[in-house]
């Protein structure tokens, strides 16, 4: 999925059972602190229940969309962010297909 979904979107995420609620972007986890997370979300109905509740997913995780948050002008800054990740890593590909 391409399209940047705002918070309080409500989506299916491959391989797991309970639906999330998401409601950050582009967070790394103290478990895989290398890793820049598309979205942080938390389990639908129950939201912030725990921080071990939370669950970083990238958009290529989601399986569908159940509910699409609220969308303002101010939402356009999230999707430039998005834009200079989605660029950042590009180029880190590109310098690790010329390493090989």
């Amino acid at each position: 999925m391409n399209t940047i979904l705002p918070i309080g979107s409500v989506v299916k995420v491959r391989n797991l059972k309970k639906l999330m609620m998401i409601f950050g972007f582009l967070q790394s986890h103290g478990a895989q602190p290398d890793v820049c997370f598309d979205y942080v979300g938390v389990p639908y109905p129950e939201g912030n229940i725990d921080l071990r509740a939370h669950f970083g997913f990238q958009r290529s995780d989601i399986e569908q969309v159940l509910f699409e948050g609220y969308r303002t002008e101010d939402f356009e800054g999230i999707e430039k962010l998005f834009e200079i990740k989605d660029a950042y890593e590009q180029q880190k590909l590109k310098e690790k297909e010329a390493e090989k």
